[in-house]
C-alpha cells in the first residue's frame, strides 16, 4: 500500500502538534490538581499541551482567591460570634 493511501495508525497521532488548552481547561485542571482529583488522562494532556506559565498564573490567582475566601469566612464567623 502506498504511503498516501494507508489508513492512519496510532504512531501517526504523535506527529501532530498538540492542541493548546483553553483558559477554562487550565482553570479546571488547576482546581482538580489543588484538590488532588486530577485524572491521569488529563494530567498527560496538560503536560503535552499546556503552557507552564498559564498554569502558574492560574495557580497563583486560585491560591489568592482561596486565602481571601478564608479571611472572609473567619471574619464573618467572628462578627457573628460578637467579637
Amino acid at each position: 500500500m502506498s504511503e498516501q493511501n494507508r489508513p492512519p495508525q496510532e504512531h501517526d497521532k504523535e506527529k501532530e502538534p498538540p492542541e493548546s488548552l483553553t483558559l477554562g481547561q487550565v482553570i479546571l485542571s488547576a482546581l482538580a490538581a489543588m484538590f488532588g482529583v486530577q485524572s491521569e488522562k488529563k494530567l498527560e494532556r496538560d503536560f503535552q499541551s499546556g503552557d507552564p506559565a498559564s498554569f502558574i498564573m492560574v495557580g497563583i490567582v486560585l491560591v489568592i482567591l482561596f486565602i481571601l475566601s478564608l479571611i472572609f469566612v473567619v471574619n464573618t464567623v467572628l462578627e457573628s460570634a460578637g467579637h
